[in-house]
């Protein structure tokens, strides 16, 4: 090669090839548009994924505590939803207290069992409001079966003044059957089991 020959073997290297993006990009905005748009794309699919598993694990809770509720040996110390209230037509009245209740279910029939304290004119309007009234209990008459009372452990010793009526009703509407502990006749416990059947 002579002093005068100005070629070399190796020639510069090219510059890295991107693919091409809108006219006018540069490779800066290329690179910030692609995790933009990924990022979007995990958004639109991770928000909707949370969101179904979130409302899954609820569901699932929720059963668990209804399964709980159902299969508990005895009454829960709190008042029925206003649903069960309704479906079994046991319309406790307000500022009741001591309210529980407990609730079984099986192919043949429904059943709510529930308890609470009111006033004499709470027993009137609880009465009223089932269909019924005072005049319509009997004196000395405990209308909860035996099998009943197992069932959540209720007992109704001799010593107090029962009253009892059964109020029954054509299906699907529900047959009560209503105990009422008049002892202390200013503040009487109530005892019923409503029973639905299909």
């Amino acid at each position: 090669m002579s002093p005068t020959d100005t070629r070399t073997d190796a020639t510069p290297p090219s510059p890295a090839r991107t693919a091409p993006g809108p006219a006018g990009e540069t490779r800066e905005q290329t690179v910030r548009r692609r995790w933009f748009t990924a990022l979007v794309i995990v958004l639109l699919i991770g928000i909707p994924a949370g969101y179904l598993m979130i409302s899954a694990e609820q569901s699932r809770s929720s059963g668990r505590d209804k399964e709980a509720e159902s299969s508990a040996s005895g009454l829960q110390e709190s008042w029925p939803s206003k649903m069960k209230r309704r479906v079994f037509e046991v319309p406790i009245p307000a500022h009741s207290r001591d309210v529980a209740y407990f609730e079984t279910s099986n192919w043949k029939s429904s059943r709510l069992y529930v308890r609470f304290t009111t006033t004499g004119a709470g027993l009137d309007a609880f009465l009223g409001d089932s269909g019924t009234s005072r005049s319509a209990l009997a004196a000395g008459d405990v209308t909860v079966g035996d099998r009943d009372a197992d069932v959540v452990g209720w007992t109704f010793p001799p010593d107090r003044h029962w009253s009892g009526t059964t109020h029954r009703q054509d299906r699907p509407r529900p047959t009560r059957d209503i105990t009422v502990d008049l002892t202390d006749p200013a503040a009487p416990r109530v005892y019923v089991v409503s029973t639905a059947t299909p």
